[in-house]
């Protein structure tokens, strides 16, 4: 399960490209694409090196107008569905 604590980083059976302010990512594993809006693109572009998923909700707090509770939610279940497509690592070993 991720929570603030766990780390995460882009899979390196990826490949992606910024669009206007989206992405675009390539699963090389199954050669299924996936896209990300301008807060997911954020995102994606903080988890190209490791980063504590806390530090990813603090970043988005700070250049979005947004709840804290809804931006956690949101981030979680974002990165879950990023996680179920192969498409980030996730280390859980920070939050034990």
């Amino acid at each position: 399960m991720i929570s603030k604590d766990t780390i995460v980083v882009a899979s390196k059976d990826q490949v992606s490209s910024d669009l206007a302010g989206e992405v675009v990512t390539l699963n090389l594993k199954n050669g299924t694409y996936y896209g990300l809006d301008e807060v997911g693109a954020r995102v994606w572009s903080l988890i190209q090196q490791p980063c504590a998923v806390g530090t990813i909700r603090d970043a988005i707090l700070a250049e979005y107008e947004v709840e804290p509770e809804r931006c956690e939610h949101d981030l979680l279940a974002l990165l879950q569905d990023l996680e179920n497509a192969g498409l980030i690592e996730v280390d859980n070993a920070a939050g034990v």
